[in-house]
């Protein structure tokens, strides 16, 4: 199946929580995403030294939905997660910055 990668805004994000198989990726530092992540996401470090390696627990069958601060590490692990041959990658127009603004809730870790 060819990749494809798709920039979606937060409301088509929204809709995409909703599925059960959808894997949910913040590309940030952990110290970053303890301050704040999305529901349901996992962090991995876009600038981490095993990130080549991080991104193979995924599973390339399956959607993954990337976001950042503001779209700019999520638009480059895009690619390279079409360059490891996942099918569907779905990245969030102007990242967690936005999904704020828009008035969604953020996680926190306790």
């Amino acid at each position: 199946p060819q990749s494809e990668i798709k920039v979606i805004s937060p409301e088509e994000m929204q809709t995409l929580l909703e599925l059960d198989d959808v894997q949910i990726v913040d590309v940030r530092t952990p110290e970053e995403y303890k301050e704040g992540f999305i529901y349901g996401s996992q962090n991995i470090d876009f600038n981490s030294p095993t990130f080549e390696e991080d991104i193979t627990r995924l599973d390339k069958t399956k959607p993954v939905v990337l976001y950042c601060k503001s779209g700019g590490r999520s638009a480059k692990c895009s690619k390279k997660l079409k360059e490891a041959g996942f099918v569907k990658i779905y990245d969030l127009n102007g990242g967690i910055t936005q999904w704020k603004f828009n008035g969604n809730e953020l996680e926190t870790l306790q």
